[in-house]
Order: structure tokens, then C-alpha cells, then sequence
């Protein structure tokens, strides 16, 4: 056998490039893979600093983590951002509408803002009762600041202790409202919570009538932006006593006494937002060391009613957070929410009515009629901001069995916002339609009948009595022979 060594070299050759490159990719792969690691490392480190930052931060100041948590998603771009306040609300008044909510529904305590469910549950109680007085307890006396300095025995007109209650805050002139209208505080509680499920509030749990944080065995005395803002609502727009309230809360000083007149109270009003805005209507302040620094107001300029809740809006020294967030919002609603017509023009398609009956076109067994829709020509508007549109949903009956009365619901058409219904009206039927019977058919045939017969002249007259006589004979004489089935023409 003869040896070829330029074929074993090209062998060994081959193999050595094949496991350079070999190696050269592993080596590539190598360093990618490293550079990856590194890049994921660099990552995590700026991830875990930002974390750091953020966790520093929340046990420095109590905010959150996330800083865009602490504001509403921001449908339009340019809602109110970075509030002081933890929760806040603005509402329409008319609509109770939320235009805009952070944390809207979050629990919190309020403070003194309970003021305003206590004094318009006293409003309503004297309308009655208006010159209802109350002697002051040792409970109501005892009360920590701020409060009037009332001494246990004194008698007071619980109107005038209204004015103590709203413009100075004062925490004895609460108790001693709530237990001269209620008996006691823990009744007069109850009318709290029995008025605020009625207004509609789903978070709000009243403890005390001042505001003072206190707990019961169903819960801490608490409620939301939300609800603050709906019992504002009630307050300055819904209760009988709105008119009243907005005199006792927008009035600037005041004085009193007590019924033996030994002793004259100055009352000063510390709502510095009435002065703050045009068209400021009411407020009341709050602060606890667990509240923090609340506040609920409402503002009405152009027709148009605003209402501003905060909650846990900064701890001392933040005092002036929550006139800052009140100017926010309501500038915030003024600037982009204007009235807009809800109801439109509109003609519902007719209604198909079967089974029907018309006396002037007897022979026809269905009609269509008109619809309205009921209401339609009244006024229904609401805040609205430019890029929302109100959309319109006409849902009718397309067939309707005979009798059909005037005035018959046959539909609806509804307004909606979004996914919300705002408004509906009910689409009735213009006029009635008669049931189709047989009664009513033999009725009209009969009368045209008649009516032919009268038109008819002699010798018509004459043929069709001989048709007539000789048809009674023809009938009568089958009758006889038990045929019941006539075909006149084959006797004829």
C-alpha cells in the first residue's frame, strides 16, 4: 500500500479549522452572554435603587411607593396632578357627577368636617323646634379644644350654639347640639348614619358629631372623599334646610348668650376660602393628629355648582395644603366643565299594531303608528368637558298586538356618558288602535250594506229581491233534502 501524506495533512488540517471555529463561536457566545449579564446586573441595581429612593422617601414624608399612585388616572391629560391631599374629590353639585377623584373611595377619618352632618341634622330638628334649648352635661363641658368654654349647667339656644359649631369648630357646642336634639350622643350618632345611608354614602361611619378620632365595635369614625363631598351635597342643595345652612356657614361674625345672659360668646368665621375665590359658597375645616388637615367647600359661579373634599391633605406645618388643592380643583372645573343639553330631537321609527281596527279602512288588518318621546320638550343639561360626547340609545317595541292605548309605553331612549346612564325618557304611542273582532266587521258590512241598498234604483231594487226570494227557496229546499253544503250557482 502506498502511502499519501499530503491527504493525511489536508485531514489534519480540516479538523483543526473545523475546531478553531468551533471555538471561536463559544468564545462570541461567551462574551455576549457576559455582556448581557452585565447589562441585566446594571438593571437591577438602578431598579433596586429606585426602590431604595422610594422606600426612603415613604418612611420619610408617609407618601406611597409609587408617586403616580398618588394621583387619578388622567383620562384627558390635563387633570389637576400632585395634590397635597391623599384622597380628593370635585363634584358637580347639580348631578353629584365626580369630575375628577384621587383615591376617591379610600377610608380615612375626616376630622371636622363631621361638623357639617351635625349641623344639618340640627337645622332640620329646629325647623320644628326652633326655639329648642339644651343645659350642658359634664360630657359636653368636658370637651378638649377647641371649644367654647360652656360650663356644665349653663342653658344655651341651640341655634346660637350652631354658629359656635361652624365657625370656631368648637368640639363641647357639637356634643351639647347632639345631645339636646338626640338625648344623648350615641342617639344622635345613629342619626347620622341613618341620614348618611340615606344620602347615599357607602363608606361613612359616624362615631362622634365633632370629629374627634374615636372607634366603636363597628369601626373607626371615618369616611371618604366621595361620600364627604355627596353629604356636602345634601347639605347645600338637597335638605330643606339648604338655604339655612348656607346662612350659618357663610356668616362672618357672631354673637351670643347664654339664656341668662350672663355670659356673651364671639364667634368668628375661619373659612378662609369664602374669601379666597369668587363665588365661594360654604366650607368647613378639619384637623386631627389622625386626619391630618381636611377640608370640604363648594363654589358657584355661571349656574355652576362645585364641590371640593380633601382628605389627609398635609400634617402641621402644612397647614395652607388644602387652600391650595381647593384652588386646584375648582379652577380645574371652572376652566373645562360647561353645560351641554342631554335630550335630543328625536322620532322613534312607527310602531307596527296587528289585529287592528279603523273604521274608515275596515278592510285593513294592521296599522302603523306614531311615537313621541315623553318629556322630550323639557330641559335636562349637565357639566360636561369639550372632548365628552353624550350618546343616545332608542330602544322601541316593533310590533304590538291590538288594543293599543294613547299614551302606551313603547320604548325608552337612553343618555349615556361613557357606560354610565345619565338620563332616560319613555317613548309612548301617539294615539289608540281599536281591536280587530267580528262584531265590528259585521257592524261596518252591515252598515255598507245598508247604505247600498238605499242608492239602489227600482229595478236594481227588484233583482235583488227576486235574488233574495229565490234564494231563501233554493236554501229551504236543500235544507229539506239535508244537503248543508249550497252552491247557489248549480241550482241558478
Amino acid at each position: 500500500m502506498k502511502r499519501r501524506p499530503h491527504k493525511i495533512v489536508s485531514v489534519v488540517l480540516l479538523v483543526v479549522l473545523i475546531a478553531g471555529m468551533g471555538m471561536a463561536c463559544r468564545i462570541q457566545s461567551l462574551e455576549s452572554r457576559n455582556k448581557r449579564w452585565a447589562e441585566n446586573t446594571e438593571t437591577a441595581g438602578k431598579i433596586l435603587t429606585e426602590s431604595g429612593k422610594k422606600e426612603a422617601q415613604k418612611q420619610t414624608d408617609g407618601t406611597e411607593n409609587d408617586a403616580a399612585a398618588q394621583n387619578a388616572k388622567r383620562v384627558f391629560g390635563d387633570e389637576p396632578a400632585e395634590l397635597y391631599a391623599r384622597s380628593a374629590v370635585l363634584m358637580d353639585a347639580d348631578s353629584g357627577r365626580v369630575l375628577f377623584g384621587k383615591d376617591a373611595d379610600a377610608v380615612r377619618p375626616m376630622a371636622s368636617t363631621t361638623k357639617i352632618m351635625t349641623c344639618i341634622l340640627a337645622l332640620e330638628y329646629l325647623r320644628e323646634h326652633p326655639d329648642q334649648t339644651v343645659e350642658i352635661s359634664e360630657q359636653a363641658a368636658s370637651q378638649p379644644k377647641v371649644h367654647l368654654g360652656m360650663q356644665k349647667g349653663e342653658v344655651f339656644y341651640i341655634k346660637d350654639l350652631l354658629y359656635s359649631l361652624m365657625l370656631e369648630s368648637h368640639n363641647d357646642s357639637a356634643v351639647a347640639v347632639a345631645e339636646g336634639i338626640g338625648g344623648s350622643v350615641e342617639e344622635f350618632v345613629k342619626e347620622m348614619n341613618a341620614k348618611a345611608a340615606e344620602i347615599g354614602c357607602k363608606d361613612t361611619h359616624f362615631v362622634t358629631p365633632n370629629g374627634l378620632d374615636a372607634e366603636d365595635e363597628s369601626g373607626v369614625h371615618s369616611t371618604t372623599a366621595e361620600d364627604l363631598a355627596k353629604i356636602m351635597q345634601y347639605c347645600i342643595m338637597t335638605s330643606g334646610e339648604k338655604e339655612a345652612f348656607l346662612e350659618v356657614t357663610r356668616t362672618k361674625e357672631y354673637q351670643f348668650q347664654d339664656t341668662d345672659r350672663k355670659r356673651t360668646f364671639s364667634c368668628h368665621n375661619h373659612n378662609a376660602f369664602l374669601d379666597m375665590m369668587d363665588g365661594a359658597l360654604s366650607g368647613k375645616t378639619g384637623f386631627t393628629a389622625e386626619a391630618g388637615y381636611c377640608y370640604v367647600g363648594s363654589l358657584r359661579r355661571d349656574e355652576r355648582t362645585f364641590i371640593v373634599a380633601l382628605l389627609a391633605c398635609g400634617w402641621p406645618d402644612n397647614k395652607g395644603y388644602k387652600w391650595k388643592d381647593t384652588r386646584r380643583l375648582m379652577e380645574y372645573g371652572l376652566e373645562h366643565y360647561h353645560y351641554r343639553e342631554v335630550y335630543r330631537n328625536t322620532v322613534p321609527d312607527k310602531l307596527l299594531v296587528v289585529d287592528a281596527f279603523d273604521p274608515e279602512i275596515p278592510y285593513q288588518t294592521s296599522e302603523k303608528i306614531s311615537l313621541r318621546v315623553k318629556n322630550s320638550e323639557k330641559s335636562k343639561k349637565i357639566l360636561l368637558r369639550e372632548e365628552e360626547e353624550i350618546r343616545m340609545e332608542i330602544k322601541t317595541v316593533k310590533c304590538k298586538k291590538a288594543p293599543v292605548k294613547k299614551g302606551e309605553k313603547a320604548g325608552t331612549v337612553s343618555y349615556y356618558l361613557a357606560d354610565e346612564k345619565i338620563a332616560e325618557n319613555v317613548v309612548v304611542t301617539e294615539h289608540a288602535v281599536e281591536k280587530r273582532t267580528w262584531e265590528k266587521c259585521m257592524k261596518i258590512v252591515t252598515a255598507k250594506f245598508l247604505c247600498g241598498m238605499l242608492n239602489m234604483s227600482e229595478s236594481q231594487m227588484v233583482v235583488f229581491f227576486y235574488i233574495s226570494v229565490e234564494y231563501s227557496r233554493i236554501y229551504k229546499r236543500k235544507m229539506m233534502r239535508g244537503k248543508l253544503n249550497i252552491d247557489i250557482r248549480d241550482e241558478v
